[in-house]
């Protein structure tokens, strides 16, 4: 696609993919932008701003074909492919994520976890092996790998994905709580717990802020 889609948006296409996929488990067929509007709590122009910029994909008087558009999202979002993935940093964050079951479904598949604790070497989770990530380097050469996710402390974080970036690695996953500098080809998601956590905080005090003037 030539043109320029704002992060606001892609940011947005997995709600609407999570919100449809409902719908579907619900029977319904189809959907205006006004009722799904409305389940989402995001305006209706904003609906349709949104996917115009793929195409549209409604049609006036009808509205959306659930199922069509959940589809088309999924291939706009990259899931109609397989992405083989690594974790590393197999604590309790780490495990977490492992064992979340929600990946395999959209396409991610876990092919490897690693992690420095030898008392961990030859564990499984959920069958998939734990390696010493001394093995990191061979497992990259033997394996397509195209995402890799990591949950270190952010002390070993930019040398791991030095190593990531060196064994062809272009999407990291990032748990660990410090930005990492990779080279332009490679994508990088920041998840920073505490951030979030924080603009919750944030949230709740203008709540708080805003009964009080009412009261």
């Amino acid at each position: 696609m030539d043109k320029d889609i704002s992060r606001a948006v892609i940011k947005r296409l997995p709600r609407y993919y999570r919100y449809l996929a409902t719908l579907i488990d619900e029977g319904v067929e189809r959907i205006s932008s006004n009722d799904l509007s409305r389940r989402m709590r995001v305006t209706a122009s904003q609906i349709r701003q949104d996917l115009n910029n793929f195409g549209g994909f409604g049609q006036q008087g009808y509205g959306y074909n659930v199922r069509f558009l959940h589809d088309e999202i999924g291939k706009i979002l990259g899931l109609d492919a397989t992405h083989p993935m690594i974790l590393i940093g197999a604590g309790n964050l780490g495990q977490a994520l492992a064992n979340y079951s929600g990946f395999d479904k959209s396409g991610f598949n876990l092919i490897g976890i690693f992690d420095a604790d030898p008392a961990l070497s030859g564990s499984m989770i959920r069958g998939i092996p734990i390696h010493m990530i001394g093995d990191l380097d061979t497992f990259l050469l033997e394996n397509k790998v195209e995402i890799a996710i990591l949950t270190l402390p952010k002390a070993e974080a930019p040398q791991v994905a030095e190593r990531l970036v060196e064994g062809g690695i272009k999407a990291i996953w990032n748990f660990a709580h410090v930005d990492l500098d990779t080279p332009d080809d490679v994508i990088v998601e920041n998840v920073h717990l505490s951030e979030s956590l924080m603009t919750l905080s944030y949230n709740l005090s203008e709540h708080h802020k805003s009964h009080q003037t009412e009261s």
